[in-house]
């Protein structure tokens, strides 16, 4: 059974992630990512920026387990702790991320929403609400 994930992005790093199809995170996050399997589900989560709101911009596979690389490709750090990517679903638009708030379980507080997201480079998914964003993807 894959595990899913909400995995959060900076817009440019999106770019990099959208072009390299691969995701990664600090040392310091080792631990979170360490727990991603080959087959696991990644919805990238981009975060808030200036004028743009969070928003839900891909669905991937895991197409390797998470491994180390110091090659500098990401736009403001090097996350050396990465996972390789293959496209699952990717919208032609990204789809923001508030009007999904009230049907996401693993969202307790609505009203305080981004507290759940706030400081969290990754959270795993309840398969409902993975399920929930892919069907709103799709539409």
């Amino acid at each position: 059974m894959p595990s899913y994930w909400l995995c959060t992005t900076s817009r440019e790093n999106w770019e990099v992630v959208k072009d390299r199809k691969i995701w990664g995170v600090p040392s310091k996050h080792f631990n979170k990512i360490s727990k991603v399997k080959k087959g696991d589900f990644i919805v990238l989560f981009k975060k808030r920026d200036g004028e743009t709101p969070s928003q839900i911009v891909g669905v991937f596979r895991a197409a390797s387990d998470p491994f180390y690389d110091e090659k500098r490709i990401f736009k403001d750090e090097v996350y050396p702790h990465r996972v390789k990517l293959e496209p699952h679903v990717i919208p032609g638009q990204p789809l923001d991320f508030k009007p999904l708030v009230p049907k996401l379980n693993f969202i307790r507080n609505k009203k305080k929403w981004s507290v759940h997201l706030m400081g969290k480079v990754m959270i795993e998914l309840p398969k409902e609400d993975f399920e929930t964003i892919v069907d709103a993807l799709k539409v």
